[in-house]
């Protein structure tokens, strides 16, 4: 249902202000294509689809380097944010794959698995990618002792949430200007400009925004530069700027509804609390990058939240309940 208001709310403003809802609909479309061959393949192979989920990700990462047959996007703004996106929710898979297995040799491969693919982000530039990487898997490690799933998932809506509304902050002028110098140091000038043209439509425009896909004609910045895709290279102010306060609502239902999902799983409490923090770290770059701007980070997201929310199709108790957490029958005593 949420994934379906996306896609109406999209084709509404877009009817109303003259917009291009064709890269909103692709995007809903490789979620839900993602999440239902997530579904499909964890389900019969719990261990098997993640690995070759995290190896066909870091395939993709190194073949295409920036993931777009397009021109190339140069600095300052680039392609970093979905190598680092791809590159971290392959971590997560591998690491959703470590738990799901009974066998110890396995889970140290596909952990191993993991540490390769944060030392393949350092060796193509992205720093950022190698640091969420590593963070994924510190945290996936953590996640096996954690008993109580509802807190870990409290807390990634949480750190979200404060990653997005640090873009307001900045923008609002609330924070020391020493720290907002240091916040636009990485974040970079012209990036806050395009944001700071976002707030200027989202004002003039609060209910449906300018359109879908008319932001580039619309901001004073991006048509200033010589090379852009014409986006603010932030999902939360792209949908602010073209469809409004209702896009931005329906943007944040939609990541809620990934953890939900995730919480309501039947799987490990380490398999679900690790495709969580790679879901939640893949939000904060798309909250300040162009993550979502890709197919493949979009399929990703869907493909890593399908294996991690997937019903087992074995019978046996001890295959369910791989890593040594408790069947479905007992997620809510976790």
């Amino acid at each position: 249902m949420i994934l379906g208001a996306c896609a109406s709310w999209s084709l509404i403003t877009a009817a109303a202000r003259d917009g291009r809802p064709e890269g909103v609909l692709l995007a809903v479309l490789a979620v839900a294509a993602g999440y239902a061959a997530g579904r499909v393949c964890g389900a019969l192979l719990p261990v098997a689809a993640p690995g070759a989920a995290a190896l066909a990700g870091v395939a993709l990462t190194v073949a295409v380097p920036h993931l777009s047959p397009g021109p190339r996007i140069t600095a300052p703004l680039g392609h970093a944010g979905a190598t680092a996106a791809l590159l971290a929710l392959s971590a997560g898979a591998a690491c959703c794959g470590a738990w799901a297995s009974p066998v110890p040799a396995v889970r140290v491969v596909l952990r191993l698995l993991a540490v390769g693919i944060a030392v393949t982000a350092a060796v193509l530039g992205s720093a950022v990618g190698c640091a969420a990487c590593a963070g994924v898997l510190l945290c996936s490690l953590a996640a096996g002792r954690v008993r109580r799933r509802g807190a870990g998932i409290a807390g990634l809506v949480l750190a979200a949430g404060l990653v997005a509304g640090l873009t307001w902050v900045v923008l609002a002028d609330f924070v020391p200007d020493g720290l907002a110098d240091s916040v636009e140091g990485p974040l970079t000038s012209h990036r806050l400009r395009l944001w700071g043209d976002a707030l200027h439509l989202l004002r003039e425009h609060l209910a449906l925004g300018v359109g879908p896909g008319r932001f580039g004609a619309l901001s004073p910045t991006a048509a200033q530069s010589s090379v852009t895709d014409g986006r603010p290279h932030s999902a939360v102010w792209q949908q602010a700027a073209e469809q409004g306060v209702v896009g931005v609502v329906l943007l944040g239902a939609a990541f809620g509804w990934m953890l939900y999902a995730l919480w309501g799983s039947s799987r490990p409490t380490p398999v679900v609390l690790t495709a969580g923090v790679a879901l939640t770290g893949l939000a904060a770059m798309a909250a300040v990058g162009n993550a979502l701007s890709f197919t493949a980070v979009s399929v990703g997201a869907g493909l890593l939240a399908g294996l991690a929310t997937a019903h087992l199709v074995a019978d046996d108790p001890s295959a369910r309940a791989g890593g040594g957490v408790r069947p479905r029958g007992d997620r809510l005593s976790e």
